[in-house]
Parts: C-alpha cells; sequence; structure tokens
C-alpha cells in the first residue's frame, strides 16, 4: 500500500520552529534543556526573526525550512562549539538541536551562522 502526506502536515512540523524560534545559539555540548541551550552550553547566541526562516521541498522529498545565515554573532564565552540550538525564549523551549562542525570560539570575537536546513522526508 503506498504512503503518501500533503505537504500541509510536514509544514506544520516545520512552522512550529518557524513561527516559535526567536534565538539561535551555539553550544559546547548537545544540549538537552532549554537552560542548558540558553545558558549553561551557550557560547553565543542571534536573535532570530520569522524572515530568517523559509519553507520550501525538500531536497530529497518531503519538504524542509532553510535557517538563514547570521554573521558578525558575538561571541559570549570561550569554548568549541560543536552543537546548534534553536530556542523559543517566550516558552523557554528547547525546539530542535543539531550536530555542527567543531569551531573554536573566543569570547569578544564574532561568529557566523551558516545557512542550514532541516528536513522532513515524505514518508517511504
Amino acid at each position: 500500500m503506498a504512503k503518501s502526506v500533503h505537504n500541509d502536515v510536514l509544514d506544520g512540523a516545520l512552522n512550529i520552529i518557524r513561527n516559535n524560534c526567536d534565538k539561535m545559539t551555539a553550544c559546547s555540548a548537545e544540549p538537552t534543556s532549554f537552560t542548558e541551550a540558553n545558558a549553561a552550553f551557550a557560547l553565543a547566541g542571534a536573535a532570530m526573526a520569522l524572515s530568517d526562516f523559509t519553507i520550501t521541498d525538500g531536497d530529497a522529498s518531503g519538504r524542509k525550512v532553510t535557517v538563514g545565515q547570521k554573521s558578525g554573532v558575538a561571541v559570549d564565552a570561550t569554548g568549541t562549539a560543536n552543537h546548534v540550538a534553536l530556542l523559543d525564549t517566550v516558552t523557554s523551549k528547547l525546539l530542535y538541536v543539531t550536530t555542527a562542525t567543531a569551531q573554536v570560539l573566543t569570547a569578544g570575537n564574532t561568529m557566523t551562522f551558516n545557512a542550514w536546513d532541516i528536513e522532513i522526508a515524505d514518508p517511504a
């Protein structure tokens, strides 16, 4: 039996991130809570707006949200960033965490979050 899903269903999940994420942080370890992502492991953070997210067709199938590049982000603490977290600071929610290429950050410098995607595939 074939499986299918309407784009609106996949977009619903991606819109939770798009409509609620107001901060992206570079973290020194994988955060499992809002507090870890926003403070304990956070080395740098950028304010996010609705316009920083674009929902389109996925690269292989399904749908994706592209998180736009953020440059000139102030580094608040020295350490090696290896995760990126998307946060909803209004409701203190950790919305999404992903790994990142390890990068040494130094307090007082600036950094760039490159654009990246979150993709949800069509059912197989």
